[in-house]
């Protein structure tokens, strides 16, 4: 019998995303490539955290927006802790504050969830050989260095903690629920919500959705920005 010293170990992956088809659905398709291998799934930055402990991972898949203390979070966590650990970062959106604040993380790459099959491989072998990537989309959209800050934007006005809450009540979430996720008081995330919106000139929930919306903090939805246009034409 011959062996293959020179062949390299399959690259570690761990999948992080609190939708399961989409954990699996990307398992299966990593499935194909013989050169990359899926470790370990979680379901939140939490979890990834946890797993990290006890698995070997070289790269992790690392979805932005989640329950608990979500992707931005979890990477900056990552990397302090597991600072030889990879972390791409992934999402539905590719405009605003999200890609440059994971990337400011800690993130190694940033890719939407719409590319091709081809071009999510390119970003993990990459990033194991120590590279950056960005969805062309993504890195249109920040211009000529994605890596260094540019111009601030609305939502950059917040902290990381305000963020976070933003994108949940953008989301729809209760304040209970907010609180009870990243476990803080009622009473604690009221006074987020008060600083958010004072930072932000705005009065309610719903103009924070149509906000966030427009600088790419959740997914747009037609029904908002048409009764947007409806309030702006009163």
């Amino acid at each position: 019998m011959t062996y293959n010293f020179s062949q390299k170990p399959p690259i570690k992956v761990m999948i992080v995303d609190d939708h399961c088809l989409f954990r699996y659905g990307v398992a299966r398709l990593i499935e194909d490539e013989s050169d990359i291998v899926v470790v370990g799934h979680a379901e939140s930055g939490e979890g990834a955290l946890i797993l990290l402990q006890t698995v070997a991972v070289d790269v992790v898949l690392m979805d932005v927006k989640m329950p608990g203390i979500g992707g931005i979070e979890a990477a900056q966590l990552i990397k302090q802790l597991h600072p030889k650990v990879r972390v791409i970062g992934m999402s539905s959106i590719d405009v605003g504050v999200i890609p440059s604040r994971m990337l400011s993380a800690g993130a190694w790459a940033f890719i939407t969830k719409n590319v091709p099959v081809a071009e999510l491989m390119q970003a993990i072998r990459l990033v194991k050989e120590g590279k950056h990537y960005i969805t062309s989309s993504v890195a249109i959209t920040l211009a000529t260095d994605p890596f260094n800050k540019g111009k601030k934007v609305l939502f950059e006005k917040l902290s990381k903690r305000e963020l976070q809450i933003a994108m949940a009540l953008s989301d729809g979430n209760k304040v209970s629920s907010v609180a009870e996720r990243l476990k803080l008081s009622p009473k604690t995330v009221y006074t987020y919500r008060y600083r958010i919106f004072e930072k932000l000139g705005i009065k309610n929930d719903v103009e924070l959705t149509i906000l966030a919306m427009k600088h790419g903090i959740c997914d747009t939805s037609e029904d908002y920005m048409d009764y947007d246009k409806r309030r702006q034409s009163l």
